[in-house]
């Protein structure tokens, strides 16, 4: 018996908003950005503006709170493993 793939790969798409939020901190204004290409194991994300990140934070898209690390940044979007 075969077993069934346990993540799969989500691209953003009409159904679910690809907007997202970052929270840098408590007491910082959160960022916006975008969700390029979303899955169980990391996201890309590209910023709305430039800003600077620290290494880690929380990604909040659709209801859902994943605490996020940097893993490569190209201009404005960035690579983020969970």
């Amino acid at each position: 018996m075969t077993q069934p793939r346990r993540f799969a790969r989500v691209r953003p798409s009409g159904a679910m908003s690809n907007k997202a939020r970052l929270i840098v901190g408590p007491k910082l204004p959160v960022v916006d950005c975008r969700i390029v290409d979303y899955s169980a194991g990391g996201a890309c994300i590209e910023l709305i503006r430039d800003a600077n990140l620290p290494a880690r934070f929380e990604l909040l898209h659709g209801g859902i709170k994943k605490h996020c690390r940097v893993v490569w940044k190209r201009g404005l979007r960035h690579g983020l493993v969970f």
